[in-house]
């Protein structure tokens, strides 16, 4: 499974990325807020610090001015992803977009008939939102599992990218139930590493250490 970063924080970005541990970016309206930046600049900055691909996504509503955004988008970098809303004028777009060759991450996902459509419309990436679904008491990895079976069904080659992640749990989860790809916050992906028996573990080991009274430089 391939670990997206969902941040527009540079310095994040770059710690993750020097341990291998970033395969792409995701970012969105609310994420360019947070960061404070303007969209190209930031955009075109993390492009240059990563090789995968960084979504990028559109604000109009309308198919016409989606697809024109996204072209403009699209000319930050050769690793652009157009992001688009799982809408009607959003699936236009897509379908314009991808025949254009660019890469497509349809979001907002909450439906498996949704992603049947982004994947016959070309997307690239589908965006099933986990957290969301838990929001409202669904269990966001049966819709996860039931795109994985539609799409392996009929051999679409749209990859799955788990989007809304909160926990640790929803990326153990998602690698189980067959996910391409999750997209989660630098926090979440650093929590991965941490579990209380292996600091237990290492209290133990350090107490022993120094009772030897050795040194190892």
């Amino acid at each position: 499974m391939k670990f997206f970063v969902d941040t527009a924080e540079i310095d994040a970005i770059a710690e993750l990325n020097e341990l291998g541990m970033v395969d792409g970016v995701t970012t969105n309206p609310s994420l360019i807020l947070k960061s404070g930046r303007d969209i190209h600049e930031v955009t075109a900055e993390i492009c240059a610090l990563v090789d995968g691909p960084v979504s990028a996504e559109v604000v109009a509503l309308e198919a016409d001015a989606m697809i024109a955004e996204g072209r403009k988008l699209a000319e930050i970098a050769d690793n652009i992803t157009i992001k688009l809303p799982l809408t009607w004028d959003g699936l236009k777009a897509c379908k314009v977009l991808s025949d254009d060759g660019h890469m497509i991450n349809v979001t907002l996902c909450f439906s498996a008939n949704q992603a049947l459509l982004a994947a016959k419309a070309g997307a690239t990436f589908i965006s099933p939102f986990i957290g969301r679904l838990d929001d409202i008491h669904l269990d966001g990895m049966d819709l996860i599992a039931d795109i994985r079976t539609i799409y392996d069904n009929y051999g679409y080659e749209t990859n799955i990218l788990a989007a809304s992640i909160r926990s640790v749990n929803h990326v153990q989860d998602c690698a189980l139930v067959g996910a391409d790809v999750m997209t989660a916050p630098p926090d979440v992906i650093k929590k991965l590493a941490t579990h209380p028996l292996t600091d237990k573990g290492l209290e133990q080991f350090m107490a022993d250490w120094a009772k030897t009274g050795q040194k190892i430089l």
